[in-house]
Protein backbone atom coordinates (compact mmCIF):
# COMPACT_ATOMS: atom_id res chain seq x y z
CA UNK A 1 0.00 0.00 0.00
CA UNK A 2 1.59 2.91 -0.81
CA UNK A 3 1.70 5.96 1.88
CA UNK A 4 0.62 9.56 2.22
CA UNK A 5 3.53 12.13 3.27
CA UNK A 6 3.94 15.89 3.11
CA UNK A 7 5.67 18.78 1.50
CA UNK A 8 5.24 21.97 3.56
CA UNK A 9 5.63 23.78 0.17
CA UNK A 10 2.95 25.82 0.02
CA UNK A 11 0.02 24.57 2.40
CA UNK A 12 1.67 24.11 5.41
CA UNK A 13 4.53 26.93 4.74
CA UNK A 14 2.67 29.44 7.48
CA UNK A 15 2.91 26.48 10.10
CA UNK A 16 4.93 26.23 13.23
CA UNK A 17 6.79 22.72 13.50
CA UNK A 18 4.29 21.99 16.52
CA UNK A 19 1.24 22.47 14.36
CA UNK A 20 2.97 20.66 11.75
CA UNK A 21 3.49 17.63 13.97
CA UNK A 22 -0.18 17.81 15.90
CA UNK A 23 -1.58 17.94 12.28
CA UNK A 24 0.45 15.44 10.28
CA UNK A 25 -0.23 13.24 13.40
CA UNK A 26 -4.21 13.97 13.59
CA UNK A 27 -4.53 12.84 10.27
CA UNK A 28 -2.18 10.08 10.55
CA UNK A 29 0.46 11.49 7.75
CA UNK A 30 3.69 9.84 8.06
CA UNK A 31 6.24 11.78 6.38
CA UNK A 32 7.13 15.21 5.84
CA UNK A 33 9.63 17.41 3.94
CA UNK A 34 10.45 20.90 5.09
CA UNK A 35 11.26 23.50 2.66
CA UNK A 36 13.71 26.08 3.34
CA UNK A 37 12.58 29.29 4.26
CA UNK A 38 9.17 28.30 5.57
CA UNK A 39 8.06 29.04 9.58
CA UNK A 40 9.10 25.90 10.81
CA UNK A 41 13.04 27.47 11.07
CA UNK A 42 14.47 24.05 10.06
CA UNK A 43 17.73 25.73 8.08
CA UNK A 44 21.65 25.31 8.02
CA UNK A 45 22.07 28.02 10.54
CA UNK A 46 20.30 26.31 13.41
CA UNK A 47 23.72 25.28 16.11
CA UNK A 48 23.65 21.75 17.79
CA UNK A 49 21.21 22.42 20.44
CA UNK A 50 18.58 23.66 18.74
CA UNK A 51 18.94 20.46 16.09
CA UNK A 52 19.55 17.99 18.41
CA UNK A 53 16.00 19.52 20.03
CA UNK A 54 14.54 19.09 16.31
CA UNK A 55 15.52 15.66 16.36
CA UNK A 56 14.30 14.57 19.99
CA UNK A 57 10.83 16.11 18.88
CA UNK A 58 10.33 14.46 15.54
CA UNK A 59 11.69 11.21 17.40
CA UNK A 60 9.11 11.24 19.65
CA UNK A 61 6.34 12.44 16.82
CA UNK A 62 4.52 9.86 14.61
CA UNK A 63 6.78 10.90 11.45
CA UNK A 64 8.26 7.89 9.74
CA UNK A 65 10.34 10.10 7.07
CA UNK A 66 11.70 13.26 7.06
CA UNK A 67 13.24 15.16 3.81
CA UNK A 68 14.40 18.98 3.46
CA UNK A 69 13.53 20.21 0.43
CA UNK A 70 16.16 22.68 -0.38
CA UNK A 71 16.40 25.75 -3.16
CA UNK A 72 20.16 24.08 -4.34
CA UNK A 73 20.63 24.05 -7.95
CA UNK A 74 23.99 24.19 -10.29
CA UNK A 75 22.76 25.19 -13.88
CA UNK A 76 23.93 28.62 -13.83
CA UNK A 77 26.78 30.04 -15.84
CA UNK A 78 28.44 31.34 -13.41
CA UNK A 79 31.35 29.01 -11.57
CA UNK A 80 30.66 31.10 -8.52
CA UNK A 81 26.96 30.50 -8.35
CA UNK A 82 27.41 27.11 -8.67
CA UNK A 83 30.21 26.34 -5.97
CA UNK A 84 27.77 28.38 -3.94
CA UNK A 85 25.12 25.83 -4.36
CA UNK A 86 27.21 22.96 -3.98
CA UNK A 87 28.68 24.18 -0.60
CA UNK A 88 24.91 24.87 0.65
CA UNK A 89 24.31 21.47 -0.80
CA UNK A 90 26.26 20.30 1.80
CA UNK A 91 25.54 22.38 4.81
CA UNK A 92 21.77 20.72 3.96
CA UNK A 93 23.43 16.96 3.93
CA UNK A 94 24.93 18.15 7.28
CA UNK A 95 21.54 19.48 8.59
CA UNK A 96 19.53 15.97 7.49
CA UNK A 97 21.87 14.19 9.54
CA UNK A 98 21.61 15.75 12.70
CA UNK A 99 17.79 15.90 12.87
CA UNK A 100 17.53 12.15 11.29
CA UNK A 101 16.24 13.07 7.95
CA UNK A 102 17.24 11.15 4.93
CA UNK A 103 16.97 13.09 1.83
CA UNK A 104 17.39 16.70 0.84
CA UNK A 105 15.81 17.63 -2.59
CA UNK A 106 17.41 19.92 -4.90
CA UNK A 107 16.65 20.86 -8.79
CA UNK A 108 17.80 22.01 -11.85
CA UNK A 109 16.15 24.77 -13.12
CA UNK A 110 16.82 25.33 -16.67
CA UNK A 111 19.41 25.62 -19.45
CA UNK A 112 21.46 29.07 -20.83
CA UNK A 113 21.39 28.21 -24.49
CA UNK A 114 20.93 32.21 -24.93
CA UNK A 115 24.16 33.05 -23.23
CA UNK A 116 25.41 30.61 -25.50
CA UNK A 117 25.82 27.24 -23.21
CA UNK A 118 24.52 24.13 -24.85
CA UNK A 119 21.99 21.74 -23.20
CA UNK A 120 24.94 19.29 -23.08
CA UNK A 121 27.19 21.35 -21.09
CA UNK A 122 24.45 22.54 -18.27
CA UNK A 123 23.10 18.88 -18.29
CA UNK A 124 27.10 17.63 -17.74
CA UNK A 125 27.62 20.41 -14.80
CA UNK A 126 24.28 19.56 -13.37
CA UNK A 127 25.60 15.62 -13.18
CA UNK A 128 28.87 16.51 -11.57
CA UNK A 129 27.65 18.69 -9.23
CA UNK A 130 25.48 16.22 -7.80
CA UNK A 131 28.40 13.50 -7.77
CA UNK A 132 30.29 15.89 -5.71
CA UNK A 133 27.14 16.08 -3.10
CA UNK A 134 26.49 12.41 -3.28
CA UNK A 135 30.29 11.76 -2.49
CA UNK A 136 29.55 14.69 0.50
CA UNK A 137 26.90 12.32 1.74
CA UNK A 138 28.81 8.98 1.76
CA UNK A 139 28.91 7.89 5.46
CA UNK A 140 25.38 8.68 6.20
CA UNK A 141 21.93 8.10 5.55
CA UNK A 142 21.34 10.92 3.62
CA UNK A 143 20.39 10.65 -0.16
CA UNK A 144 20.18 14.12 -2.88
CA UNK A 145 17.00 13.87 -4.31
CA UNK A 146 17.03 15.87 -7.94
CA UNK A 147 13.58 16.88 -8.15
CA UNK A 148 12.38 16.70 -12.04
CA UNK A 149 11.93 20.95 -12.28
CA UNK A 150 12.98 23.70 -14.28
CA UNK A 151 12.20 25.24 -17.96
CA UNK A 152 13.24 21.86 -20.24
CA UNK A 153 15.05 20.30 -17.56
CA UNK A 154 12.22 18.97 -16.15
CA UNK A 155 11.51 16.60 -19.52
CA UNK A 156 12.57 13.18 -18.08
CA UNK A 157 15.23 12.24 -20.98
CA UNK A 158 17.05 15.40 -19.71
CA UNK A 159 17.28 14.41 -15.74
CA UNK A 160 18.05 10.18 -16.90
CA UNK A 161 21.12 11.86 -18.81
CA UNK A 162 22.08 14.02 -15.24
CA UNK A 163 21.31 10.73 -13.53
CA UNK A 164 24.02 8.64 -15.53
CA UNK A 165 26.75 11.45 -15.35
CA UNK A 166 26.09 12.26 -11.53
CA UNK A 167 26.41 8.16 -11.11
CA UNK A 168 26.40 7.54 -7.29
CA UNK A 169 24.36 5.40 -5.18
CA UNK A 170 23.22 8.76 -2.72
CA UNK A 171 22.59 10.74 -5.57
CA UNK A 172 18.31 9.74 -7.37
CA UNK A 173 15.25 11.50 -8.92
CA UNK A 174 11.91 13.22 -6.92
CA UNK A 175 9.31 12.33 -9.31
CA UNK A 176 7.44 15.60 -9.71
CA UNK A 177 3.79 14.90 -11.41
CA UNK A 178 4.54 17.35 -14.02
CA UNK A 179 2.37 17.42 -17.80
CA UNK A 180 5.91 16.78 -19.23
CA UNK A 181 5.75 13.04 -17.61
CA UNK A 182 2.73 12.31 -19.98
CA UNK A 183 3.50 10.61 -23.04
CA UNK A 184 0.18 9.74 -25.08
CA UNK A 185 -1.71 9.74 -22.18
CA UNK A 186 0.38 7.86 -20.03
CA UNK A 187 3.59 8.21 -17.69
CA UNK A 188 4.66 4.70 -18.01
CA UNK A 189 7.23 5.41 -21.00
CA UNK A 190 8.97 8.19 -18.84
CA UNK A 191 8.01 6.63 -15.25
CA UNK A 192 10.20 3.46 -17.06
CA UNK A 193 12.77 5.74 -17.85
CA UNK A 194 13.60 7.35 -14.48
CA UNK A 195 12.18 4.32 -12.08
CA UNK A 196 16.27 2.52 -11.70
CA UNK A 197 17.17 6.54 -9.82
CA UNK A 198 13.37 7.16 -8.41
CA UNK A 199 13.81 7.69 -4.46
CA UNK A 200 10.99 10.25 -3.71
CA UNK A 201 7.70 11.23 -5.15
CA UNK A 202 5.62 14.71 -5.20
CA UNK A 203 2.34 14.50 -6.33
CA UNK A 204 0.14 17.77 -6.48
CA UNK A 205 -3.41 18.48 -7.26
CA UNK A 206 -4.92 14.79 -7.43
CA UNK A 207 -8.46 16.09 -8.18
CA UNK A 208 -6.77 17.39 -12.11
CA UNK A 209 -8.29 14.60 -14.44
CA UNK A 210 -5.26 15.71 -16.80
CA UNK A 211 -2.74 13.66 -14.76
CA UNK A 212 -3.12 10.01 -14.59
CA UNK A 213 -2.42 9.71 -10.94
CA UNK A 214 -4.37 6.23 -11.23
CA UNK A 215 -1.34 4.79 -13.40
CA UNK A 216 1.49 6.63 -11.45
CA UNK A 217 -0.04 4.54 -8.38
CA UNK A 218 -0.31 1.70 -10.21
CA UNK A 219 3.46 2.14 -11.65
CA UNK A 220 4.87 3.13 -7.79
CA UNK A 221 3.36 -0.48 -6.33
CA UNK A 222 4.79 -2.63 -8.74
CA UNK A 223 7.62 -0.87 -8.34
CA UNK A 224 7.67 -2.13 -5.00
CA UNK A 225 8.39 1.68 -3.98
CA UNK A 226 7.95 1.63 -0.19
CA UNK A 227 8.73 5.41 0.72
CA UNK A 228 5.91 8.08 0.70
CA UNK A 229 3.96 10.07 -1.80
CA UNK A 230 4.38 13.65 -0.80
CA UNK A 231 1.93 16.38 -1.25
CA UNK A 232 3.35 19.34 -2.39
CA UNK A 233 0.20 21.66 -2.54
CA UNK A 234 1.51 25.57 -3.87
CA UNK A 235 -1.64 27.05 -2.03
CA UNK A 236 -2.59 28.04 1.09
CA UNK A 237 -6.23 26.49 2.38
CA UNK A 238 -8.18 28.38 4.95
CA UNK A 239 -9.32 25.13 6.62
CA UNK A 240 -5.92 22.78 5.99
CA UNK A 241 -7.48 19.95 8.22
CA UNK A 242 -10.28 19.84 6.17
CA UNK A 243 -8.61 19.73 2.96
CA UNK A 244 -6.35 16.62 4.43
CA UNK A 245 -8.92 15.16 5.02
CA UNK A 246 -10.70 14.86 1.72
CA UNK A 247 -6.57 14.79 0.04
CA UNK A 248 -6.18 11.47 2.37
CA UNK A 249 -9.26 10.01 1.39
CA UNK A 250 -9.09 11.11 -2.72
CA UNK A 251 -4.89 10.11 -2.55
CA UNK A 252 -6.48 6.12 -0.81
CA UNK A 253 -8.89 6.16 -3.50
CA UNK A 254 -6.80 6.24 -6.21
CA UNK A 255 -3.81 4.46 -5.14
CA UNK A 256 -6.29 1.85 -4.36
Amino acid sequence: MLKLGLVTYNLAKNWDLKTILERLESHQIEAIEFRTTHLHGIENDMNSTERKNIRDRLEKSTIQQVSLGSACEYHSNDPDEVVKNIIETKKFIKLANDIGAIGVKVRPNGFNLEKGVSRETTLEQIGNSLKECGKAAEGTDVSIWLEVHGKETNHPPYIAEIMKIADHPNVGVCWNSNPEDIVDGSVKTNFDLLSPWLMSVHINNLWDSNYPYRELFKLLAHAQYRRYCLAEIAEESLEPDTFLKYYKSLFQELSR
